[in-house]
């Protein structure tokens, strides 16, 4: 028998998911939270096996009680169910320690299927949680290359430095300083400092 505990802030969520999971002979709703603590204690308490989390809510938010999970009760998997899919919820879910990731818009085959395979320990996603971290996998492997020097004098040119005052940051000359984002320029395909900066922190290649 698998035992889950619903975490979420809305009680006719928690109710309605828990008639989803009556059907199922090998699934039992062990406990209920209304928060990320709350999660975390009943989680203890009963010896979840799976915790059902809600990625908002009051009191410690699903991400953090999944963190907590993951130092305080290592053996207990966090399925998130949520209504976000946005790449950085779904990434801070996951770098959290996340087994799964569903929508709570899932039918009850797939919601019953996701919980057996976190109890197994194997990641379940939404087909559409699937898809965005594929294609974000995707554009950063296709992220374009830029040399440590480049990144140097891109990040001042972000602080708003001209060329002559990066050639004195990094002691080496304007023109030189002009050559780098030239090249920056090509590398990530725009025409400008503006565009380059906003290109690169898209790419994840400046803070």
């Amino acid at each position: 028998m698998i035992r889950v505990v619903l975490a979420d802030d809305h009680p006719v969520v928690r109710e309605g998911i828990r008639g989803m999971l009556a059907a199922e002979d090998d699934i039992e709703v062990a406990g209920e939270a209304a928060s990320g603590g709350e999660a975390v204690a009943v989680a203890a308490a009963v010896g979840a096996d799976v915790v059902l989390m809600d990625l908002r809510m009051p009191g410690g938010d699903g991400a953090e009680a999944t963190e907590r999970l993951r130092h305080e009760a290592p053996r207990v998997r966090v399925l998130i169910l949520t209504t976000y899919d946005t790449d950085a919820d779904i990434l801070r879910a996951v770098e959290a320690g996340a087994t799964g990731y569903l929508l709570k818009d899932a039918p009850r085959t797939e919601l019953a299927a996701a919980v057996r395979a976190a109890a197994r320990g194997e990641t379940a996603l939404s087909p559409s949680v699937a898809t965005r971290l594929v294609s974000g996998m995707r554009a950063r492997a296709e992220a374009p290359a830029l040399s440590e020097r480049e990144v140097q004098v891109l990040r001042l040119a972000a602080d708003g430095l001209t060329n002559a005052e990066i050639g004195a940051r990094l002691f080496i000359g304007a023109t030189t300083v002009k050559t780098h984002l030239v090249r920056v320029y090509a590398k990530l395909e725009v025409s400008d400092r503006t565009a380059a900066v906003t290109r690169a922190m898209r790419e994840g290649l400046l803070d």
